[in-house]
């Protein structure tokens, strides 16, 4: 059995996501919905809502898991036996992380290979951050988020408040 990872912090998953993690299960046996719970950035919703909002995203999915981990992600694919790093790519600059960010997982973890999946054209301009501030701002996400995500985005950004800076101003990878 070949298991995947895929990796992301998913704050919010958004339909870019589902689409790389929906493909890569055509490719392996399972695939696993990794959430980092604490990257360097500014979160909106705690590692459990993230990871509840993913298990929601993927219910009728069952070669698709959903689990948080914490850490080096080639030392989750050990805990785990996952044998693949699976990311998305969506813009050229992408591809420059995700290459460095292959190299060093490789340098770490050799029997560990990367795959990268390129993203399907409606979802190149989908990230996070995007989402992120758009409901921040009272847009709608509607078509950029499963109904799960998009309520609890909403609700989020109401409980949160005017004056809450939690999207970045600058845009940052996820």
């Amino acid at each position: 059995m070949v298991r995947a990872l895929f990796p992301g912090t998913f704050d919010p998953i958004h339909f870019g996501h589902i689409d790389i993690a929906n493909r890569a299960s055509r490719l392996f046996d399972e695939v696993v919905v990794a959430v980092y719970d604490k990257p360097l950035k500014s979160l909106v919703f705690s590692p459990e809502a993230r990871i509840e909002l993913a298990r929601q995203s993927f219910d009728d999915r069952p070669k698709i898991k959903v689990m948080g981990y914490s850490g080096l992600t080639v030392e989750f694919c050990k805990e785990i036996d996952a044998q693949v790093i699976v990311r998305g790519l969506r813009v050229f600059s992408d591809f420059e992380y995700e290459f460095r960010m292959a190299l060093a997982n490789h340098r770490l973890a050799p029997d560990i290979e990367s795959i990268s999946l390129i993203t399907a054209e409606e979802h190149t301009f989908l990230s996070s951050s995007t989402v992120r501030e758009i409901a921040s701002l009272g847009g709608d996400v509607s078509s950029m988020v499963p109904p799960n995500v998009n309520g609890a985005l909403t609700a989020r950004f109401l409980e949160l408040g005017e004056g809450q800076q939690l999207v970045p101003v600058t845009s940052m990878r996820d």
